[in-house]
C-alpha cells in the first residue's frame, strides 16, 4: 500500500477504521522531510497491513496546531485509535521498522486498562 494524504475531513476515520496507522507530518520546503518521503513510501509498500498516512502541515496547518506540531517532519504512530509514539525527526530505515515491529508488539489489552485507571485517578 503506498502512502495515503490524511486530512481534517478522514483523519478521525482512518485512526478508527485500521488497526495500526503512521501519520507522517510534513511539508514540501522541509529538506528532512524530503530525504525521509523514500523511506516511508518504501515501508509502506512491505507493510500492506499499517496504514501509512502524510499531513501536509501547511495544507492542513488545522490539524498541525491541533496535535501540536512544532517540528517537521514528524511521525506519530496509532494502535487501535491510541497513540503510542509521537516523535519529531527524520527516522532511519532500521529504526522506522523496529517502529512499526514495537507497536504491532504492544499489549493493547495493557494499554486500555492503564489508560483506564489514569482516567478514573484524574
Amino acid at each position: 500500500m503506498s502512502t495515503v494524504e490524511l486530512t481534517t475531513e478522514n483523519l478521525d476515520r482512518t485512526l478508527d477504521e485500521n488497526p495500526i496507522v503512521l501519520v507522517d507530518w510534513w511539508a514540501s520546503w522541509c529538506g528532512p522531510c524530503r530525504a525521509f518521503a523514500p523511506v516511508y513510501e518504501e515501508a509502506s509498500e512491505q507493510h500492506t497491513d499499517v496504514v501509512f498516512g502524510k499531513i501536509d502541515t501547511e495544507a492542513q496547518q488545522e490539524l498541525a496546531a491541533g496535535a501540536q506540531i512544532t517540528s517537521i517532519p514528524t511521525i506519530m504512530a496509532f494502535r487501535e485509535g491510541v497513540l503510542l509514539f509521537a516523535q519529531p525527526g527524520a527516522l532511519p530505515k532500521a529504526s522506522l521498522e523496529e517502529l512499526i515491529q514495537q507497536v504491532r508488539d504492544v499489549d493493547m489489552e495493557d494499554v486500555r486498562a492503564k489508560l483506564a485507571a489514569a482516567e478514573s485517578d484524574a
